[in-house]
C-alpha cells in the first residue's frame, strides 16, 4: 500500500517544537524520524550522543493521541530525561514507575496517566515483565512504544538486561502501537538485530553520521599494569575538567577515584555496587559541576546529559566498538575540544572474555527445559524461578535463548511451554548451539575492539568503518595520523604509524555493504575496507578481518545475493 505523509507534518512538528521545547530549528534527521513516527510507522533512530534522539519522542508525543511510553534503563536517567521536559514550561507532565519509588508516588503516576495529564511514561524493561503493569498501561491505550538505548536489545547487550528482550511480546500486549527504537551505536548487523527483536515492521531507518570530528583518537599502549594506572590517574589529572575515567571492575574504579582525590583532585566512584542513595548523589554531583573527576565502570553515563566533558579515558579494553563508541561520545557533546584515549594493555582482555561467557551454560539451559517440558500447562517465569532455584534474572536469560533456538515457545501473557515434538534434551542442545553462536559473535566483537587498539592505520577511519561508514584518511585527529610535533610524547608499544596499507587491487569489489559468501563460514556483509584487507561480519560467526590477497588467490570469498525480505 503506498504510504502519504500526514498533510502538514513537518510543519507541526516545528511549531511544536518552537512553542513548547524552544527548539527554533530540527535537524534533518529529527525531522524525518519524527515524520516517519508521525505516520504511525515503526522508526529506528540512529544518532551520535549529543543529535538530539530524544525531541525524535517529545514532540511527536505532543501531538499524538495517548500517552507515550518510554522505556529507559536506569533510574537516574529517567528522572534526568523528565526532568528536562519539566525545565519547559510548556511541556505536558512526565512522570515514572520504578522500583525506587514509594506505593503512593506510583499510584499517582498512575492515576495521572489513567486521567491523560501525564502525556510521558518512563519505565524500565523489568516493569514490563510484571503482569500488573503491563495490564493498566494496555487500559491507557499509548500512542507510541519508545525503545531509549536500544542497542541494549541487540547481542552485545541483552545479557546486561535480559528482560530488553521480551519488549516486542509487550508492545504487543498494550496494543502495539508504533516502535521508536532511538540509540547512539548500532553498526549494520546490530541494527538488524534490534529490528528483529522488537519485532518491528518495515521500519524507517535513520542513521545520522557517526563522526565526532572535535574528539582526538589515542591509544597508549602497556605491557605493565602499574605503568599504566600511574598514566592514567596522570592523563586525568592533566586534562581540562570535568572528565571521565572508565575501569573494568568495581575495585578499579575505587582505587583510580582515590589516587585522583589523593592529588586534590574532586574525583567519586560510580558503580553498581554503591546503594541508590550514593549513585544518585555522584551522578548529581557530576551534573552540577561539583566533581572533576568521575571513574566508573559500564553502569555510569547511559543518557548523561552533560556537554561540556572534556575528556574520556579508558584505563583497560572494553569489550565491543560499540560499547567504546557509546562512552567516548560522552566528550565533547558541546562541538568543543575533547579527547579519548585508551589505555590498552593485551592482557586485559582475558577479563573481557570471561565477561563474553556469561550466557546461560548447559545445566541451567537442561534445568529450565526439563521442567518447563515436565509441566502439563506454561509456566510463568516466577514459577520457573522458584521450582528451578535459579534467580529470576537467570531464568530470562535462559528462555531468551531457548526461544532463540526455536526450542519453546512464549504464550502472550509470558508464560513458557514447550514446542511439540521436541524434547527437553533436545531443547537443550539447541540452545546451547545458540550459546556458542552468541559467544563466538561477542569473541570477534571484541578482537575487533583489539584491532582498533592495533592499527597502525587511522583509527578514526577504523572506528567509522565497524560502522560502516566509509571515511577517507588521514584524519588528523588521531595518534596516528596527527604529526608529533616538538615535545610531544610517544605512545607507549603503537610504533611506527606507517599509515594506511597499500591498497589491493580487489579492494574496490568490496565496498561496506556489499554481500558476500565465503566458501567456509557462509554469507556475511562487508563492513569496511583497509587497503589490503577487509572486515566481513558473517552470521555465522561474527567479525572476521580477511587478506583480500589470500581470498583473492584462493578464491574464498563470492558475491551474495541480498537478504530476502522478512
Amino acid at each position: 500500500m503506498s504510504e502519504r505523509k500526514s498533510p502538514g507534518a513537518a510543519e507541526r512538528l516545528a511549531r511544536a517544537a518552537d512553542e513548547v521545547f524552544g527548539w527554533s530549528e530540527l535537524r534533518p534527521g529529527q525531522l524525518a524520524a519524527m515524520e516517519a513516527v508521525m505516520r504511525g510507522r515503526d522508526t529506528l533512530a540512529v544518532m551520535p550522543t549529543g543529535a538530539g534522539k530524544s525531541a525524535v519522542y517529545q514532540v511527536p508525543g505532543l501531538l499524538l493521541p495517548g500517552p507515550t511510553v518510554v522505556v529507559s534503563p536506569l533510574i537516574a536517567l529517567q528522572r534526568d530525561q523528565i526532568a528536562g521536559l519539566l525545565g519547559h514550561a510548556g511541556a505536558p507532565e512526565a512522570v515514572a514507575v520504578n522500583s525506587a519509588q514509594a506505593a503512593g508516588e506510583t499510584e499517582a503516576a498512575w492515576d495521572a496517566v489513567r486521567h491523560g495529564d501525564a502525556e510521558f511514561l518512563f519505565l524500565s524493561p523489568e516493569q514490563l515483565a510484571k503482569d500488573e503493569v503491563v495490564e493498566r498501561l494496555a487500559q491507557a491505550a499509548p500512542s507510541l512504544f519508545v525503545v531509549d538505548e536500544a542497542q541494549c536489545v541487540a547481542a552485545w547487550g541483552h545479557d546486561f538486561r535480559p528482560d530488553y528482550l521480551r519488549l516486542a511480546q509487550a508492545a504487543q500486549r498494550v496494543g502495539r502501537p508504533p516502535v521508536l527504537a532511538l540509540t547512539a551505536t548500532a553498526a549494520p548487523p546490530v541494527r538488524e538485530e534490534i529490528v528483529e527483536r522488537l519485532g518491528m515492521a518495515d521500519p524507517e531507518l535513520v542513521v545520522a553520521g557517526f563522526d565526532r570530528p572535535n574528539i582526538a583518537l589515542e591509544v597508549r599502549r602497556f605491557q605493565d599494569d602499574a605503568d599504566k594506572r600511574r598514566v592514567v590517574v596522570e592523563r586525568a589529572a592533566a586534562e581540562p575538567k570535568p572528565g571521565i575515567v572508565y575501569a573494568a571492575t568495581r575495585r578499579d574504579a575505587e582505587e583510580y577515584a582515590a589516587d585522583l582525590a589523593a592529588l586534590g583532585l574532586s574525583a567519586t566512584a560510580y558503580h553498581a555496587g554503591l546503594t541508590a542513595g550514593e549513585r544518585s548523589r555522584a551522578h548529581d554531583a557530576f551534573l552540577a559541576g561539583d566533581t572533576d573527576v568521575v571513574v566508573a565502570t559500564s553502569a555510569f553515563g547511559m543518557g548523561i546529559d552533560k556537554e561540556d566533558v572534556r575528556f574520556v579515558l579508558h584505563a583497560s579494553v572494553p569489550g565491543s566498538l560499540d560499547a567504546y563508541y557509546q562512552e567516548i561520545g560522552r566528550a565533547g557533546r558541546d562541538g568543543g575540544p575533547a579527547v579519548a584515549v585508551l589505555h590498552y594493555r593485551p592482557q586485559d582482555s582475558g577479563l573481557q572474555r570471561l565477561f563474553a561467557t556469561r550466557a546461560p551454560d548447559e545445566d541451567t539451559l537442561g534445568a529450565v527445559a526439563e521442567r518447563v517440558h515436565a509441566s502439563d500447562a506454561p509456566l510463568a517465569r516466577d514459577d520457573l524461578a522458584k521450582e528451578t532455584g535459579l534467580s529470576r534474572r537467570r531464568v530470562t536469560a535462559a528462555v531468551n535463548l531457548l526461544e532463540q533456538a526455536g526450542a519453546v515457545r512464549v504464550e502472550d501473557d509470558g508464560r513458557v511451554g514447550p514446542v511439540a515434538g521436541t524434547t527437553a534434551g533436545e531443547a537443550t542442545a539447541r540452545a546451547t548451539e545458540e550459546a556458542l553462536s552468541n559467544r563466538r559473535l561477542e569473541e570477534s566483537r571484541l578482537a575487533m575492539m583489539l584491532g582498533y587498539a592495533e592499527t597502525t592505520g587511522c583509527r578514526r577511519r577504523f572506528l567509522l568503518g565497524y560502522f560502516g561508514e566509509p571515511y577517507d584518511a588521514p584524519c588528523g585527529a588521531c595518534d596516528t595520523c596527527a604529526t608529533p610535533s616538538a615535545g610531544d610524547s610517544v605512545v607507549e608499544g603503537v610504533g611506527d604509524t606507517g599509515g594506511e596499507p597499500p591498497a589491493h587491487t580487489a579492494a574496490v569489489s568490496y565496498p561496506a555493504g556489499t554481500r558476500v559468501r565465503h566458501t567456509e563460514w557462509g554469507e556475511g556483509t562487508v563492513m569496511s575496507e583497509e587497503g589490503d584487507r577487509i572486515t566481513v561480519m558473517f552470521e555465522s560467526m561474527g567479525y572476521r578481518t580477511l587478506s583480500l590477497a589470500a581470498i583473492t588467490g584462493k578464491g574464498l570469498l563470492s558475491a551474495a545475493p541480498p537478504p530476502a525480505a522478512s
